[in-house]
Formats: structure tokens, C-alpha cells, sequence
């Protein structure tokens, strides 16, 4: 629903603020779910974002290959928070 409302095609009832729960008006919403037109404009919205959200922030290096993969192969944020895989005792090498 945010990115709907983002996108202008729903409104919430009343003058929420930013961050408050939004209402809608379901009768509104069915009626508009019914137009053909207002149902290919709410795909392309939702296409849109999602496309951006999924797009990786590469920035090209000199060479025009991106420094993501880099990183990845050097294990950064393993762990799925952004931290770093330390190793413990039981996993060293021995010299």
C-alpha cells in the first residue's frame, strides 16, 4: 500500500501523518480495482519499485567491472548483518 500511496494512486482517508497507520476506503478501492486503466497504472508503479529495490548499487571501477562481486568473494557480510566472519580457536589453521 506505501508504494501505491507513494505513486499517487491511493489516497488514505482523513490527513494522516507520515508515520501513522493509513485507512482507506474500501468501496474506493474496489470500484478503482474494477478500471482497467488505474490496474495497468498499479502494475507499473509496483514494477518500478521493486526493479529499483532489486537493483544492485554497482559502481564501476576503472576497468568497468563493479567491486560487488569483490567484495562478496572476500566474505563481507557472510552473516547477513554486515559483519565479518572471524575465525574462532576451533576453526584456525595451524602454523
Amino acid at each position: 500500500m506505501r508504494i501505491l500511496v507513494a505513486a499517487r494512486l491511493l489516497k488514505p482517508l482523513g490527513n494522516p501523518s507520515p508515520n501513522s497507520v493509513k485507512i482507506f476506503a474500501a468501496r474506493e478501492v474496489r470500484e478503482q480495482a474494477h478500471d482497467r486503466a488505474w490496474l495497468a497504472k498499479v502494475t507499473n508503479a509496483l514494477n518500478q519499485h521493486w526493479q529499483k529495490k532489486n537493483t544492485p548499487n554497482r559502481q564501476p571501477v576503472g576497468n568497468g567491472r563493479s567491486l560487488a562481486p569483490a567484495i562478496r568473494l572476500a566474505g563481507v557480510g557472510r552473516a547477513g548483518n554486515g559483519t565479518h566472519h572471524r575465525p574462532t580457536s576451533a576453526t584456525k589453521r595451524p602454523k
